[in-house]
Parts: structure tokens; C-alpha cells; sequence
């Protein structure tokens, strides 16, 4: 299927690793010339090298998320984007009694789930509406609808992505821009391999993937699809909503998380 991202611009932030990389490789993929984002330009350039050796399209970008002076700067070298995919997210350790996670640490974790998303919106979607086209993809979590106990300043900053969707789909109503979040949850990273891998191994467990996803599933989450996502799942639910095939979505919330999200809203 042709999705329609041919000639289209995606900024993807914090592409340069894990989720962001694995959503880059696939709208690379699909046509679309993907501007990498790095806080660094470095490590920015090597994900993008690496797209455009599989024969796509792609330039590195860097810039600071957490500022309006950042974002402004960023946005300028990024020039018109068609596609604003908000992937950029900290899971910060965290507890709600725990004397690191201070008032500073709740505010912090705010700027950096909710607000820098917030500001690449702002500065991306002027030129969306003057082309009266363009998608825009917030990227959640499944605990938003299925929050612990730990890390609660990282869990309730990202249960404002849900309103912020829905709020930000009317207010773009009628100028052509649809606006969705996709909500993963645990993904196969190289991070989570390593650390699942680790722990494995200490275990005394055979630590190939299969086996340590059977490690994930008894310790962390069991998954009705029995395989753990990887990034380029993640991508592709992003490249159907960033693509023609999106046309006519908007303020949705994709769960893709092998079936974790168990709640059932009334």
C-alpha cells in the first residue's frame, strides 16, 4: 500500500535512538525525508546516515527540546515540516514519597513530556495550516491508562497527552491537519534487550531474546500477543496516521503495546 509519504517531510524527535530511531527507519522507508533529531548533532548524523545507506532520505538535526529559545532554533534549521512526529519522553526513576523525586523533579519531568512536545507543535504547525495540510503524532505511553506506582511524575505528566490530543484535533479543525497520539508500551530497544538481557544472565537464564521476553512477560508485563514490540512497530502505526491513510483520523489514541492497556473506559 502506498501511504503517500512521497515528497513529505517528517521531523521525528529524539530520533538518534530507541523508539524515535525505529519511527524514522520506517517513514525513511515509506518515502518520506526524515529530519533525525538529536539534543547533539552527532549522534543525530549516524542515525541518519544510516537511513540514507538504505536508500532513503534523511539529514541530521539538533536542538534543545526544554526552551522556547531551542525549539525556535531547531524549527529554523528544520525548515516547513509536513509531518511533526512529538516522540521525545523521559521515564525518569521516581517514587511518590521518595525524597529525590522533589516538587523540582515533578516539574521537570512536565517540561520534558509535556511541554516540549507542546512547544515543537506551536512552532511546527504555522506552516502545516498556511499549506492547509499536515499530521501531527504525539507519542504516549500505555500508563496512561495503565499507571504503577513507581515513576508517578513521569506517569502524570503523560496522562496530559490524551487531553492534550483531542484538544488540539478541534482546535486545528477545518485547517487539514489531523493530530493523534500513539501509546506504546514496554518496546524492544537496544536499552531494554541489555538490561532484560542482564538480568537474565545474573538469573542464570539462557538470554536469548525469546527467552528473555519469556523473563519480561513473569517479571514486568505479560502480553497477550507474547511478543514484545519492537520500535519498528511503533513506526508503522505512525506512518499509517502520517500518510494519506490518516486522512481522516484525528484526536485518536493508538494503543500499541501487545495488549497491555487492559483498562476498558465506560
Amino acid at each position: 500500500m502506498d501511504l503517500g509519504l512521497q515528497g513529505k517531510t517528517a521531523l521525528v524527535t529524539a530520533s538518534y535512538r530507541g523508539t524515535g530511531r525505529g519511527i524514522a527507519r520506517v517513514l525513511a522507508a515509506e518515502g518520506a525525508e526524515v529530519l533525525v533529531h538529536g539534543f547533539e548533532l552527532e549522534p543525530a548524523e549516524a542515525v541518519a546516515a544510516e537511513l540514507r545507506a538504505a536508500g532513503g532520505s534523511a539529514r541530521a538535526v539538533a536542538g534543545d527540546l526544554l526552551t522556547d529559545v531551542g525549539v525556535a532554533e531547531l524549527c529554523r534549521r528544520c525548515g516547513p515540516v509536513d509531518i511533526t512526529v512529538a516522540n521525545y519522553g523521559v521515564a525518569e526513576g521516581g517514587s511518590w514519597f521518595g525524597e529525590a523525586t522533589d516538587e523540582a523533579a515533578w516539574f521537570e519531568s512536565y517540561n520534558k513530556n509535556v511541554l516540549s512536545a507542546v512547544r515543537v507543535v506551536r512552532a511546527t504547525a504555522a506552516s502545516m495550516k498556511a499549506r492547509g495540510a499536515g499530521r501531527i503524532i504525539l507519542i504516549g505511553t500505555v500508563g496512561s491508562v495503565r499507571p504503577g506506582t513507581r515513576n508517578p511524575q513521569y506517569y502524570v505528566a503523560k496522562g496530559a497527552l490524551p487531553a492534550m490530543t483531542v484538544s488540539l484535533a478541534k482546535e486545528l479543525a477545518g485547517t487539514g491537519i489531523t493530530v493523534n497520539l500513539v501509546s506504546p508500551g514496554i518496546i524492544a530497544t537496544d536499552e531494554v534487550r541489555e538490561r532484560f538481557t542482564e538480568r537474565a544472565a545474573r538469573q542464570g537464564r539462557p538470554t536469548d531474546w525469546a527467552s528473555v521476553q519469556q523473563l519480561i512477560f513473569e517479571e514486568f508485563m505479560d502480553l497477550p500477543t507474547k511478543r514484545v514490540p519492537e520500535p519498528e512497530d511503533v513506526g508503522r502505526v505512525v506512518a499509517f496516521l502520517a500518510g494519506d491513510t490518516g486522512a481522516f483520523i484525528t484526536g485518536a489514541n493508538y494503543h500499541v503495546d501487545g495488549g497491555a492497556a487492559d483498562a476498558v473506559a465506560p
